[in-house]
């Protein structure tokens, strides 16, 4: 049976345990208030901040990164002799020399037929911006490169378009103007077709395909061109040298003699490409393979940036964890 002075208290002793919170109580929940719908986790009052969280031993293999969605998307790959940026300054440029390399055909078109007058002019105009776009991109690219011997053998064709494509080159020399059409397999990285279409059968069906073209054009051009008088081997003649765009003295002198001078040009000019780039693969071959390199690595990418975010997002997840834990411990 309990005493009466130990059943009793002191008014100073109840003042004390109504001031302070009894032990016996449940301590308030973090995960019952955080999960419920529409309320939000308030830190108890009298409860003091916790320190900022502070690693001991960082892992090493997690790197704190910020990735974004446009970062997933670009290649971490770097060409030889190239860095980053570099490599965001032919990122750029990248449309404007698609463009200029693109402007060749029409130009050596025009230029081998021998308009005159305004389309003359054009033609003209044209060379000499296409060349001014190769050079400029030649000379941006040797200024932000940090390797510029590297990069150069791995971009032997710049510097022939550069240096052997110019407009002040005599006229017999004016034919090597379609090496900048092979910019056009770099810069679409064709590579794949390109080797279709430079090997032994990809030859031997464009041969057949002038062969045939100009016979053809020969039977056309004679069928238009009758008041002419020729004979078949003059327009056999007319078709050859049309079409390797040496010129004749044999001129239409009617639209559909034009027109078939305009079909038959452009085959000879697309077949004198085409052995041109099957002769410069074997110089084009690292460049190739240093395009393959990349469409693999640009698979793999996103794929690796991925996984480093949710590594980093992990990390992230850990810390908040531990630091919801020391407060739900202070409580």
């Amino acid at each position: 049976m309990a005493s009466p002075a130990a059943s009793r208290s002191s008014p100073a002793a109840t003042r004390a345990s109504a001031q302070s919170p009894s032990r016996s109580r449940a301590r308030p929940s973090f995960r019952s208030r955080s999960s419920s719908r529409g309320r939000r986790w308030s830190r108890p009052p009298g409860t003091a901040e916790p320190p900022p969280l502070r690693w001991r031993h960082r892992p090493p293999d997690v790197e704190q990164v910020a990735v974004t969605a446009k970062d997933a998307q670009t290649p971490v790959h770097y060409g030889p002799g190239m860095d980053a940026r570099s490599t965001r300054v032919a990122e750029r440029l990248k449309t404007p020399m698609l463009i200029a390399a693109a402007l060749t055909l029409p130009t050596v078109a025009i230029t081998e037929s021998e308009p005159g007058g305004l389309l003359q002019d054009v033609a003209v105009a044209l060379n000499w911006i296409t060349w001014t776009a190769f050079l400029f991109e030649f000379v941006v690219m040797l200024s932000v490169v940090p390797d510029r011997r590297t990069w150069l053998r791995h971009h032997p064709l710049d510097f022939v378009i550069v240096f052997f494509t110019p407009p002040v080159l005599p006229a017999g020399l004016q034919s090597l103007r379609v090496l900048r059409l092979l910019r056009l397999l770099r810069l679409l990285r064709l590579a794949q077709l390109s080797r279709e279409v430079f090997s032994l059968e990809g030859v031997r069906y464009a041969a057949l395909l002038a062969l045939l073209s100009v016979v053809g054009g020969a039977a056309l051009f004679d069928a238009f061109e009758q008041r002419q008088d020729l004979d078949f081997w003059d327009d056999i003649y007319w078709a050859i040298t049309t079409m390797t765009t040496l010129g004749s003295n044999i001129e239409p002198s009617t639209t559909g003699g034009e027109v078939v001078s305009v079909f038959v040009l452009l085959i000879g000019i697309g077949f004198v490409a085409l052995l041109t780039g099957s002769f410069a693969q074997r110089f084009l071959a690292p460049e190739i393979a240093e395009i393959e390199e990349e469409l693999e690595e640009e698979k793999l990418s996103a794929e690796a940036l991925a996984l480093r975010e949710l590594k980093s997002v992990q990390e992230q997840l850990q810390a908040l964890e531990l630091a919801i834990e020391r407060m739900a411990s202070r409580t």
